[in-house]
């Protein structure tokens, strides 16, 4: 394998908490491995809610944290909670400095609102649903401008290689795999390369977002933690397209409710905040009228009505598009994966448990997110640990090197996934892991998977999506309960057993594999 070396700090992924963190690195040189070009198929751009600060001087940093723990069913990092929440304003701050167009009042404050398992308006909004193009727009600028900063597009990593428990290099090729890897040394790995919801059939993130980044990590030895715990966004359009469009929760904090087909408004009955109960219930009420045949609708016309044109832009094209007219018209919608909790383990220097690895975003695994994540959380922890991993990494670089350019040539000649199995990994992870789980339905899954991993072992991309499909059906065997986003018919309670964080190596995961394929349930 032909190998590049550099004194530049590798980044994979090119969102929000990938582009922060080059940002926060200068002027230490690094290099950011895009598969796309800057600002497209990155979850962090299609982010509609916001990011999650207490800005309001009613609110309180110690309010955010207490929902932050409250929506984690049991299993947050108290601290690392406190830590994030702590910051926050200043992320808002630092974002607007960056030119981020943040919406804001006749007076200048910022618009704030509520979305669930908030006790507070604490979302920091863009043009009403565009708060993560905004961003991603402001910072990117930020970017092109960095003279430390160099971007390869069209370029993904797939593989990590480990000497003695320490990161030295990434294998990197073609984004359509159709050329033979190259090994990239660089001064150290950062990965934030986003989460897995592509692995799912019904889906809200970019095509590309389908769990590599957490299997690469897995493969080369990286603990993982939480991985069972995938949040399925309650309201995807259910309207045939993939990935599904998004009616963002900031709908329901705008008074847009939810009602089946007979006319009913069927949240009041399962929780006291209806609407506005944690996204685990919200999911599951829906998914249970999906599954009674009852066609769940999103009903903006009463609170919202011609409104929604100006507040949720996004949204309405998403109808449009679709043939909805969302001012005279409801909004069909099911739950679709939208947003990992699991990942790579790290600690609160952003460090893996792999030496010369940090992790940051969707990819990670801090212990913010718990069992369930708080509406908009998700941006902040990315931001926080983005400088958080940037400093660790400063510190253990020492001084400001001076890099020259990569110039990366490929050989033609990589394997490609199949498309046909990436589709039907994805069926199975629906099927068999989705909403509601059994130890039936998740025995299935791994012997798929199994099946599947066998099929295409010269793709390293698919390899490791199964790693991390393995690891989440695996995980979700091993919790014998219903704790948040995780939710097992034939284990219904919560169990004071299972009250707290998971972690598995994937060796583990993979003996717990073989063991569903022996035995039958």
């Amino acid at each position: 394998m032909n190998e590049v070396f550099t004194d530049r700090i590798v980044i994979v992924g090119a969102g929000l908490g990938a582009l922060y963190a080059a940002l926060k690195l200068a002027p230490h040189p690094v290099v950011v491995v895009s598969p796309e070009s800057l600002g497209k198929g990155t979850s962090s751009s299609w982010a509609q809610g916001g990011v999650a600060a207490a800005m309001d001087p009613g609110d309180s940093p110690k309010d955010h944290a207490r929902d932050t723990v409250n929506a984690g069913a049991g299993v947050v990092d108290a601290k690392v909670a406190e830590l994030v929440t702590q910051e926050a304003q200043d992320y808002i701050l630092d974002l607007t400095s960056m030119g981020t167009p943040f919406d804001r009042t006749t007076d200048g404050g910022y618009v704030l609102s509520r979305e669930a398992a908030h006790g507070f308006a604490r979302v920091v909004r863009v043009k009403g649903d565009q708060a993560g193009a905004g961003i991603m727009a402001a910072l990117i600028e930020q970017v092109r401008a960095t003279p430390s900063i160099q971007v390869l597009e069209g370029i993904m990593a797939v593989a990590l290689d480990v000497d003695a428990g320490r990161v030295t290099g990434i294998e990197i090729q073609d984004a359509d795999e159709d050329s033979a890897p190259i090994m990239l040394r660089g001064t150290g790995v950062l990965l934030a390369g986003g989460g897995s919801g592509g692995l799912y059939a019904l889906t809200t993130n970019p095509p590309r977002i389908r769990g590599q980044v957490i299997g690469m990590a897995a493969r080369a030895g990286a603990m993982i933690a939480d991985a069972e715990f995938v949040q399925f966004h309650p309201t995807a359009m259910d309207v045939g397209e993939d990935p599904a469009p998004l009616a963002t929760e900031a709908l329901r904090g705008e008074g847009a409710i939810l009602v089946n087909r007979h006319g009913e408004r069927f949240m009041q009955a399962v929780h006291p905040d209806a609407e506005l109960a944690p996204r685990d219930v919200v999911a599951r009420a829906i998914f249970a009228q999906v599954q009674a045949g009852n066609c769940p609708v999103l009903d903006t016309r009463k609170d919202i009505g011609a409104h929604i044109t100006d507040l949720f832009p996004s949204v309405v094209e998403h109808c449009i598009r679709n043939g909805i007219d969302p001012v005279n018209d409801p909004i069909s919608v099911a739950p679709a994966a939208h947003y990992h909790m699991g990942g790579v383990k790290t600690g609160t220097d952003g460090r893996a448990s792999l030496r010369g690895l940090w992790v940051c975003g969707e990819a990670s695994s801090t212990g913010l997110h718990g069992a369930n994540r708080l509406a908009s959380n998700g941006l902040l922890e990315a931001l926080v640990y983005a400088r958080i991993c940037a400093l660790s990494i400063a510190a253990d670089l020492g001084e400001v090197k001076i890099a020259n350019p990569i110039d990366i040539q490929f050989e033609t000649c990589g394997v490609r996934a199949d498309p046909k199995a990436v589709a039907e990994l994805r069926k199975t992870m629906t099927q068999f892991v989705g909403v509601v789980r059994d130890a039936e339905g998740l025995t299935a899954a791994l012997r798929k998977i199994a099946t599947l991993e066998a099929s295409q072992r010269d793709s390293a991309s698919f390899l490791n999506m199964c790693a991390t499909a393995t690891l989440i059906a695996a995980s979700a065997l091993v919790r014998q309960e219903s704790r948040g986003a995780h939710e097992r018919s034939d284990f219904p309670a919560t169990s004071e057993k299972f009250a707290q964080r998971s972690q598995l190596l994937f060796a583990e995961a993979l003996a717990i594999r073989a063991q569903a394929c022996e035995e039958k349930v």
